[in-house]
């Protein structure tokens, strides 16, 4: 990146400034889309105790700046309660800024592929670059970006579960080969459901793709009533092995397509 720099920007006498936050508007570039709050909290707390050791990176626009690399920091500083925070002040347009503010947070291996793959999406439609001219600034080959970008055609309910339960770019990949969101719906349950691997997944896909796969769900639920009935069925299961002086816990996750019912049983010694 520090040969990216020198060729894109000057910076101002190569200072830190200190700067009011109220002037730093957020860079509309920004590849990075979900802020972990548990990340973002110990963040705050590190830049508390131990201040910002590393500064930001904004360009001018106008009386005020523009984020151009460090927004987790930024937001962590506005958290911690400060009212400035230091940074560095580059010289660079809006193009150069968006290419510097994807190329920090790939280089820190920060983003998920899916912000990856969105992040190439706005450069090339933003910008008016091709697949190879983004590739050669972002130093990877044209297929890398091609791989990444064809991701995005996966539906948003099923890009939220792979996200929600950690799967890999492989995994996402295997799941392109099934052209029905249902199915690939089906399948990321079951990938999750029985933590299959990449190699496993696309086994599951190329059965699935010749309809050799049942649904996961034998029992037809038509109703809330039906799903309240099956949940106070499983509630009623742990308190029985609870009472038979089994270890067992029920624990529920509510995400955007749903909730998520999970027993643990501890092992018996």
């Amino acid at each position: 990146m520090i040969n990216f720099l020198k060729k894109t920007h000057d910076i101002e006498k190569t200072k830190i400034v200190s700067l009011p936050l109220y002037m730093i508007a957020p860079n509309p570039n920004q590849p990075r889309q979900y802020f972990d709050e548990k990340a973002m909290d110990k963040l705050k707390n590190s830049i508390l105790e131990y201040g910002l050791i590393q500064p930001i990176t904004v360009r001018r626009r106008g009386g005020e700046y523009e984020l151009v690399a460090g927004e987790r920091r930024f937001r962590a500083m506005q958290m911690a309660g400060f009212d400035e925070i230091p940074a560095v002040v580059i010289n660079v347009d809006e193009d150069k800024s968006a290419i510097m503010a994807l190329l920090e947070n790939l280089q820190r291996e920060d983003l998920s592929f899916f912000e990856v793959a969105e992040s190439y999406k706005n450069l090339i439609r933003e910008q008016g670059m091709t697949q190879t001219e983004l590739a050669l600034r972002v130093g990877k080959s044209q297929s890398s970006v091609a791989n990444k970008m064809r991701l995005l055609r996966l539906p948003s309910l099923v890009k939220k579960m792979i996200r929600d339960y950690d799967l890999t770019e492989r995994h996402a990949r295997a799941l392109l080969l099934l052209s029905d969101e249902d199915k690939q719906l089906e399948a990321v349950k079951i990938v999750c459901r029985d933590n299959l691997s990449v190699q496993q997944t696309e086994e599951l896909v190329r059965k699935m793709r010749k309809e050799k796969v049942k649904p996961i769900d034998k029992l037809r639920v038509t109703t809330a009533n039906d799903v309240k009935v099956f949940k106070n069925t499983v509630k009623r299961a742990v308190d029985m092995m609870t009472k038979s002086g089994i270890d067992a816990q029920l624990e529920e996750n509510s995400f955007d397509w749903g909730t998520e019912c999970t027993i643990k049983i501890k092992k018996q010694k």
